[in-house]
């Protein structure tokens, strides 16, 4: 594997597990079915996976060659990138109309 696909690798992954606590209503992906799950829930949900996704790209950077010390300024960009590609999820949850909270029940 290469440098590059490894990188569009950990991006798709980001982007797909960011979203994933908007799209699941299952505690951690595997507990029990909640209706509906907590905003605390999601955003907790939403750091473990940003950890999760560290620890693939960290894993992927040892894999390809010696891995590269990360100050802060790493950690601050890429959990505001992780925050940036959950926004979709987080508009389809919450931002988007129902139709059944919109419609009026007339009669």
């Amino acid at each position: 594997m290469n440098q590059s696909i490894a990188v569009w690798l950990v991006v798709a992954l980001a982007l797909f597990a960011a979203n994933l606590p908007f799209f699941n209503e299952r505690l951690l992906l595997i507990g029990p079915r909640r209706q509906p799950k907590s905003v605390i829930w999601r955003l907790l949900e939403l750091v473990l996976m940003w950890g999760v996704m560290l620890a693939c790209g960290f894993a992927l950077e040892s894999y390809l060659g010696q891995r590269a010390p990360q100050g802060w300024e790493f950690y601050a960009a890429t959990g505001c990138l992780f925050l940036t590609l959950a926004s979709p999820g987080f508009v389809w949850r919450y931002l988007r109309k129902s139709v059944e909270r919109d419609t009026l029940h007339v009669g």
